[in-house]
């Protein structure tokens, strides 16, 4: 007689079947979409949350962490949306750029500068449509991404989002900023999903930002990027949405030949976040930079998780995160090359570096190499301390009071992340952010 038996339902699992069972006739996409919706969903209920037990979320707890999940929010009329996204910070202050918006999980088009992209042979789509149109190809995702729980979860209640398409062989003038907000009056939930498609040479900056939200909203997003040959793109995400949220971010990059990517995450906001990036190689002699820094302290859980397929030879990675973890915090970093078996020539060097400023600041590291090929150069590594002594007795040596030392060597520390992006936007708002964080901090 078999002894296994169901975890029993949690209010959150409740809830989020309640509320498909209640929309799912009303959602987006034709029979195709429908049929992968269903599949995803009863996924869910075979397996519920994501939870400790299962290997690739064993350090962040979903199911532990959602009691319940409030209402799926309903679209704003254009003046409470731009209210909700006037009352939040302006990441990049005066910096030129074309401005995507997103608030509460849908798509504004007239708070967007739809007009000022098309003039750049950029077309932007609200997710709907997009999904009436090619909804199959459009849900497809690569191998390595296609089982997780929280993309799964996305692919149940994903509605409304934007699908953004770069003509190819164009050099966008400004960055694209894809703003997703939350409002801070009530607890919501959302589930929005962007896709990106870069055409053939085209060369793009993309910023992301996640800001605001209330006490208790949980925000499920999807990127899904997807890079044609010879395209060069550099992608900020920038995750700060306010201390008492759940957050689930997850980033699906997938490259074609001869491309090159600069992607970095920053995890500084919510209460409980999960920042997930999933990189396919399709093409080769592509190269890929992935970076990422994440701040938490006063019992912040913070999570970044990355897998990179090299399915093709001839390719490169370089990954460097770097996490600060104060007072009563957790972080968490699991990254994983996969090398395929025809994959030869392949150089994936990974490296990720944690600093701990208290006593009862936790980490927990977790690097993975799976090499099928022989002729290959992969590589990780692993560090985690303190402040170094030594450093900090020179600073002070030379007349610079401790706390401001301190902050000197933070600063140095995640900063060698932020400056390898290259762009001097993204270094000086993200240098910004990480200044005002320590402040806070004192």
């Amino acid at each position: 007689m078999s002894t296994d038996q169901k975890i029993p339902e949690t209010r959150a699992e409740t809830d989020l079947a309640a509320a498909f069972e209640g929309t799912r006739g009303a959602l987006p996409g034709g029979a195709g979409v429908a049929a992968i919706r269903t599949e995803a969903f009863d996924a869910f209920r075979a397996h519920g949350l994501p939870h400790r037990r299962v290997e690739e979320w064993k350090y962040s707890d979903l199911r532990a962490r959602l009691k319940n999940v409030p209402a799926f929010a309903p679209k704003r009329d254009a003046a409470a949306a731009g209210h909700a996204l006037a009352a939040l910070d302006d990441v990049y202050g005066d910096t030129g750029r074309h401005r995507i918006v997103i608030v509460d999980g849908h798509y504004h088009a007239e708070l967007s500068d739809v007009d000022g992209l098309a003039g750049e042979g950029v077309t932007l789509r609200p997710l709907a449509d997009a999904l009436a149109d090619e909804g199959e190809a459009l849900m497809g995702l690569p191998e390595i991404a296609r089982d997780d729980a929280a993309v799964g979860l996305n692919a149940i209640f994903c509605a409304d989002g934007v699908d953004i398409r770069i003509e190819a062989g164009r050099t966008l003038s400004k960055p694209v900023e894809i703003v997703h907000a939350l409002s801070a009056e009530t607890p919501v939930a959302t589930s929005e999903r962007v896709v990106i498609r870069v055409g053939e040479g085209a060369s793009a900056r993309i910023l992301e930002n996640f800001l605001g939200g209330a006490e208790g909203s949980f925000s499920n997003t999807l990127t899904d990027i997807r890079a044609g040959d010879r395209a060069e793109i550099t992608v900020a995400r920038l995750q700060a949405e306010a201390a008492g949220t759940t957050h689930v971010g997850t980033a699906v990059l997938t490259m074609g030949a001869q491309t090159r990517v600069k992607l970095i995450g920053a995890g500084i906001g919510a209460g409980f976040a999960r920042h997930q990036s999933f990189v396919s190689f399709t093409g080769e002699d592509s190269r890929a930079d992935l970076l990422g820094i994440t701040m938490v302290r006063a019992g912040q859980h913070v999570d970044q998780t990355l897998v990179v397929d090299h399915a093709v030879p001839n390719c490169e990675s370089r990954e460097l995160f770097k996490t600060v973890v104060g007072d009563g915090a957790k972080g968490i970093f699991q990254g994983k090359i996969i090398v395929r078996p025809h994959a030869q020539k392949t150089d994936g060097q990974m490296m990720t570096q944690s600093l701990l400023l208290s006593e009862d600041a936790e980490m927990a590291l977790k690097p993975e190499l799976e090499i099928f090929a022989d002729d290959v150069q992969c590589a990780h590594g692993a560090t985690s301390g303190e402040i170094d002594e030594d450093l900090l007795f020179y600073l002070r040596a030379r007349g610079i009071p401790e706390d401001e030392a301190r902050t000197l060597l933070v600063l140095a520390f995640l900063s060698e992340a932020v400056e390898e992006m290259g762009d001097e936007t993204i270094v000086e708002a993200f240098e910004g952010r990480i200044g005002a964080w320590l402040a806070e901090g004192k």
